[in-house]
């Protein structure tokens, strides 16, 4: 354990760095770094990382290193600027315990621009938050990790084990970015992701995955509509019939620990649809892009197999389909939920910094979103803790990250690399 000078020494070595921090995450978040436009991003933080002499990696991923693992999403994309970086402190004695610090650079996209208060580029503090795409989600937690370190070595401290500030890309869309740096072989005593968690532990968290739904229709005058076939009509039976199956799955959260007490665990999200050509013709075609979730320890090959159960049964009874099985392909995710199983020391020393720092008791609980944390607890045997600061309205228009949360949760983070790891004076 640390001395209550060793402490004080760094959380005071946080505060009087926190305005750079805030300086740093600002120009992150004014690099939009939109899926297939992360490399700038990766370029900047890959220069600060270089800057503190770490020993580097920054490499493209190419699907055809990770495709074949079960834990892969499929990619619809090009990779040709999908990089992942990587920077390594390794200390003079490795007397300690190892980290992954952990964070995606990919951003979702912004919306309409007219909808934001100020440019979803232009990361404005206002009323102790700061706001912009990817601010809360999660470019204050990736530049919370290196601060969180700086704070530990400007206190006069080198952590003595080996630690791995990781700044990856797809977590937003497949995951691929984490799973490629599992495969490149970077793995650690621990893992810390600082997603935006209102300050608190995940426990638990669902699987997803993406699909796309296309219904071919047959096309005709609307002066004979009767004698075509409506492929938007028949869309909407098909999203009908998976809204079935996602109340199905609602139902039986009571045989899933950690999701029986939320209200709805299991979303299944129509996020894209279009269809058709003109006006006055009856659409001869129509497609939908969703989002569905399902509970740790489903396979995502079981899920595959129930959608399209689920669809060939709508096919078989519901005439707006028109008899025909609806094709169906994946398109990103696809990828298990997992469960972070409680007693390891990471979640025990976590603890005890969290206490420090906020003068609180640590809360855990379960989101029924995606997390990269899957990649590190289920394929890498991990204890992987996600935990980071309050947010607002992330995916949605005005994000934003609450300014003393974040202050506090890099406290936690320098914290737990100098007790993880070991400290020792510098020299």
């Amino acid at each position: 354990m640390l001395t209550e000078s060793q402490v004080q020494r760094i959380v005071a070595s946080v505060d009087a760095r926190f305005d750079e921090q805030l300086q740093f995450t600002q120009r992150l978040v004014e690099f939009p770094s939109l899926r297939g436009q992360e490399h700038t991003a990766q370029d900047f933080l890959h220069d600060a990382m270089a800057a503190r002499d770490f020993a580097m990696d920054r490499w493209k991923i190419d699907v055809e290193d990770i495709h074949h693992h079960e834990g892969f999403g499929p990619v619809t994309i090009s990779y040709d600027n999908a990089f992942n970086v990587v920077g390594t402190y390794r200390p003079e004695r490795q007397t300690g315990r190892s980290l992954i610090l952990n964070g995606h650079i990919d951003v979702v996209p912004t919306g309409p621009r007219e909808m934001w208060s100020r440019s979803p580029w232009e990361p404005a503090i206002v009323d102790g938050w700061m706001y912009g795409r990817g601010s809360a989600d999660m470019k204050a937690g990736l530049v919370a990790n290196l601060f969180a370190f700086d704070a530990v070595r400007a206190a006069g401290f080198a952590p003595q084990a080996l630690i791995y500030f990781q700044s990856v890309v797809e977590e937003e869309c497949t995951g691929n970015g984490a799973l490629a740096a599992l495969l490149r072989g970077y793995r650690a005593d621990a893992v810390i992701i600082p997603e935006p968690e209102e300050n608190m532990l995940v426990r638990a968290n669902v699987g997803v995955l993406w699909f796309k739904v296309r219904v071919a229709g047959k096309p005709s005058h609307t002066r004979e509509m009767t004698s075509g076939f409506n492929a938007i009509d028949a869309a909407y039976a098909a999203i009908e019939a998976l809204r079935g199956l996602e109340s199905q799955w609602n139902a039986e959260k009571g045989e899933h620990p950690h999701f029986e007490d939320l209200e709805h665990p299991i979303n299944f999200n129509v996020g894209q649809i279009q269809g058709g050509d003109w006006p006055s013709t009856v659409p001869p075609w129509c497609e939908f892009d969703m989002r569905i979730a399902i509970y740790p320890g489903t396979h995502a090959d079981e899920a595959r197999q129930a959608v399209e159960t689920t669809l060939q049964q709508a096919a078989d009874s519901d005439p707006r389909l028109g008899g025909k099985m609806p094709d169906v392909s994946y398109t990103g995710f696809y990828a298990e939920g997992y469960v972070l199983e409680a007693g390891s020391d990471a979640e025990h020393t976590l603890r005890a910094c969290h206490q420090i720092a906020f003068q609180d008791e640590l809360k855990t609980f379960t989101t029924p979103g995606y997390l990269d944390g899957r990649v590190f607890t289920i394929y890498g045997d991990m204890p992987t803790l996600v935990y980071g600061p309050k947010s607002r309205d992330i995916h949605g228009f005005d994000e934003c990250v609450h300014i003393e949360s974040l202050r506090l949760v890099t406290k936690t983070i320098a914290l737990f690399v100098a007790d993880w790891c070991g400290i020792e004076e510098s020299r």
